[in-house]
């Protein structure tokens, strides 16, 4: 333990001070956190909407601009990890449970309850995608990009510390070394831990959902709980082995469970309806991109309070899991150029999440709108297992999806300690067993207090709370970031001699192109 800094044990006092307030008074934890999550909702919900529109548009202006062909490290290194290997780890850890607990329960539960307008019209049905795209799509990748892009800059290219602290020296100097470096490095490690808690609960919600289905188990918290103590000792031992074993080799089983789930249910589905579907509905959520990612309805009570509950939560959620996911990413995008890495990393995944959104959302939708099965009226966590009820080959399909949700809980899990062992021991890449294994506790234990304190609720209410302080960091870390290339660019096109001796005095200009030269 002589490795960890001062960050890892104010982190785990303030990690496990939670999780006891949570055991001991769980009603009072929900109360409390349900209404400072209202103060933040109703106050700051517009905060949360401008900053996810500044990274996207952020990210855009990186990759046109001349700034991307920096390279995040040395002029000569080279990618450590192949293009798909890379793809397959950085999908993995940045969307993964989710894709599968909201794949059908988002899109029918906006068709039944759209943002606006009345449900369970053809209207609703696209609306219901568009912002279920808005949702997963290019403003979540960009938040993910523009800090991992710092990170990974600050580290491979300048020799910097893998800390959040690191990237803001910039503008804080040596000061990003003392106790504001201290502050801004817990609050990234504690909304790390909340923001994938929600997730770790999500996916034993939906383990619990699937094997009731499947084998009649009761769909309780008693079982949830069971399922979140044997996936810990699992993504434990996955953690022991280290970056390119254990997270390498599950991140490619995911990538590869995850395309035969795809094909099979593409096979079985209305293929040409979800297809058009698709086409129709990505269109209209890039045409509609800047006032989809801008509106907060302040005329409509009704409206404003969806847009709490979904967007502003998701733009929270992503600026929550930004530390760990960026911290991930940028550990296995050391060689790549901040173009090719910006690229990557928001348009790829952006289509993907679209297209299995409109595959198996619009499946949901179509079941509902066409056959008059009541998709919308089910669990947010069995919804999926619904519909798989009505299609054929329904027990393969489950044993995928549980299979899947098992090695996506476990990757996630396992990368979350890594970067939490990362941010708690000066940046090492190669945290002690010790830290993983201590943060990995705290990560299951916090997501079973907010299980049993309150459930999604909880979940969205730890989120936006921790989220908040994390997003004004994010703000001047772009701007260090942005302040940290021009610095770069300027001294590469300054030619060397110039540095060297700049003339003094009044100099004719073929007489000073001389002397540079």
């Amino acid at each position: 333990m002589k490795k960890v800094s001062s960050v890892f044990w104010i982190s785990i006092v303030i990690s496990i001070g939670f999780v006891i307030w949570g055991a001991l008074a769980p009603q009072n934890l929900i109360e409390v956190m349900s209404n400072t999550q209202a103060f933040f909702m109703k106050r700051f919900g517009w905060f949360y909407q401008i900053s996810a529109t500044f990274f996207l548009i952020f990210a855009l202006f990186l990759i046109f601009s001349r700034y991307g062909k920096i390279k995040l490290g040395k002029d000569e290194d080279k990618p450590e990890f192949s293009r798909p290997t890379w793809f397959a780890m950085l999908f993995s850890a940045g969307m993964g449970i989710g894709l599968l607990f909201f794949g059908v329960s988002e899109p029918i539960s906006h068709f039944s309850n759209p943002p606006y307008g009345e449900g369970g019209t053809i209207q609703s049905a696209k609306l219901a995608l568009q912002y279920t795209y808005l949702h997963w799509g290019f403003h979540a990748w960009a938040i993910y990009a523009i800090v991992a892009l710092a990170l990974a800059y600050y580290k491979f290219r300048k020799g910097y510390p893998g800390l959040m602290s690191a990237t803001l020296y910039p503008i804080l100097g040596e000061r990003a070394k003392g106790l504001i470096g201290k502050i801004i490095d817990v609050i990234a490690v504690i909304a790390t831990i909340f923001g994938v808690s929600a997730s770790l609960g999500l996916g034993a919600a939906q383990i619990n959902g699937g094997l009731s289905f499947l084998t009649g188990i009761p769909n309780n918290f008693s079982i949830q709980l069971l399922i979140i103590v044997l996936v810990t000792v699992l993504f434990l031992a996955s953690a022991a082995t280290g970056i390119k074993r254990g997270i390498k080799w599950l991140s490619n089983a995911n990538l590869g469970l995850a395309v035969v789930l795809f094909i099979l249910f593409i096979i079985i589905a209305p293929t040409v309806f979800v297809l058009d579907l698709f086409t129709t509905t990505f269109g209209g959520y890039v045409q509609n991109l800047a006032y989809m990612g801008m509106r907060l309805a302040p005329f409509n009570e009704q409206n404003a309070t969806w847009l709490q509950n979904w967007t502003i939560f998701y733009w929270a959620w992503w600026i929550a899991w930004a530390p760990f996911v960026g911290t991930f990413i940028a550990r296995v995008s050391k060689g790549r150029t901040v173009r090719e890495f910006i690229t990557a990393v928001l348009i790829i995944p952006t289509l993907v999440c679209a297209i299995w959104f409109a595959v198996f959302g619009g499946t949901g939708i179509f079941m509902e709108y066409n056959l008059g099965l009541d998709v919308s009226g089910q669990n947010l966590e069995t919804a999926l297992f619904y519909v798989y009820q009505h299609l054929p080959l329904t027990i393969v399909m489950i044993v995928i999806t549980l299979m899947l949700i098992l090695t996506f809980f476990v990757t996630s899990a396992d990368s979350a300690t890594f970067v939490l062992g990362m941010q708690t021991t000066y940046g090492s890449l190669d945290p002690p067993n010790i830290v993983k294994v201590i943060l990995g506790l705290i990560l299951s234990a916090s997501a079973a207090v907010l299980m049993a304190s309150g459930g999604l609720q909880g979940f969205q209410s730890v989120i936006i709370i921790s989220a908040f302080p994390l997003g004004i960091v994010l703000l001047f870390m772009s701007y260090a970031l942005l302040k940290a290339f021009k610095t770069e660019v300027r001294k590469k096109k300054e030619p060397e001699s110039y540095r060297i001796a700049k003339p003094k005095g009044k100099v004719r200009p073929t007489l000073f192109r001389r002397r540079v030269r």
